[in-house]
C-alpha cells in the first residue's frame, strides 16, 4: 500500500516538473517569436522611414529640374524677343555697301543735288535688301528698326537723330548673292546712282556684324490691348 503511494506520487512530481518544462519552454519559444516579430517591424519601419527620404529628394530634385527647364526656356525667349527688337547685336553672312558722293566736276546749269547721295538713296538701297531678305540692317554702325527714321539734314544725313556725312556704310545680314544681285539689277538703284557718278562699292563677306539699336521706344498713345493674345 505504502509503495503504491509513494509511486504515485513520484509520477505526480515528475508529471509536474514535466509540465514546467513544458510551459518554461512554450514561454521561451513565445518571447523569442515577439523578438523576432520586433525586430522584424522595427527593420520594416527603417525601411519606409529611408524611402520616404529618398521620394523627398527625388521630388525636390524634379521641383529643381522644373525650375531650371523653364527658366532656360525663359531666357531663350527672352533672347529671341530681344533679337526680334533688335536690341541685341547680330552676326552671319551678308553684304558691306559703301556709298560715296560722285567725284565729277558738275557743269554750270547741273543740279549738283543730282551728284549727291540724299536720304532717298539711302531708303531705296535699304528697301532693295529688306525685299531681297535681309535680316539685320545698320547703316553707319546705327541699328534700322521699324521705327528708325533717315532723312536729310542739310549736307548730312540723319539716321536714328545721328547726323552722318558721306561716306555712308550699310550693313546688311542675310544670303550674300541673294542681295547683292537685288542691288545691280539692270535699271536698279546701283545704276541709277552710278549714272550720276556716285561710288558704290558692294562686298559680300561670310561674317559681318550688325550691332544692337542704341535707341528707345516709346508709346505716348499706343498700348497693348485688352485680352490681345500674347
Amino acid at each position: 500500500m505504502f509503495r503504491d503511494k509513494q509511486a504515485k506520487v513520484l509520477i505526480f512530481l515528475v508529471c509536474m516538473i514535466l509540465g514546467i518544462m513544458l510551459a518554461t519552454q512554450f514561454k521561451s519559444a513565445e518571447n523569442a517569436k515577439n523578438s523576432i516579430s520586433q525586430q522584424r517591424v522595427e527593420d520594416l519601419a527603417e525601411r519606409l522611414k529611408t524611402a520616404e527620404k529618398d521620394k523627398a529628394n527625388l521630388t525636390e530634385e524634379i521641383k529643381k529640374l522644373h525650375k531650371q527647364s523653364g527658366g532656360d526656356a525663359m531666357a531663350l525667349e527672352l533672347t529671341a524677343l530681344r533679337a526680334r527688337a533688335g536690341e541685341t547685336a547680330m552676326e552671319g553672312p551678308g553684304v558691306k555697301v559703301t556709298l560715296d558722293d560722285s567725284t565729277v566736276v558738275t557743269k554750270p546749269g547741273d543740279n549738283a543735288n543730282l551728284y549727291i547721295i540724299h536720304d532717298d538713296d539711302l531708303l531705296r538701297l535699304i528697301n532693295e535688301l529688306r525685299a531681297a531678305g535681309a535680316e539685320a540692317l545698320a547703316v553707319n554702325k546705327e541699328r534700322l528698326l521699324d521705327i528708325s527714321e533717315i532723312r536729310c539734314a542739310g549736307p548730312t544725313v540723319s539716321v536714328n537723330n545721328t547726323r552722318f556725312s558721306p561716306p555712308y556704310q550699310i550693313i546688311a545680314l542675310g544670303e550674300p548673292k541673294t542681295l547683292e544681285g537685288a542691288l545691280r539689277l539692270r535699271g536698279g538703284v546701283i545704276e541709277t546712282l552710278k549714272f550720276w557718278g556716285i561710288s558704290v562699292k558692294v562686298e559680300q563677306s561670310d561674317s559681318l556684324t550688325v550691332p544692337a539699336f542704341k535707341g528707345t521706344r516709346r508709346y505716348e498713345f499706343a498700348k497693348v490691348k485688352e485680352g490681345a493674345p500674347q
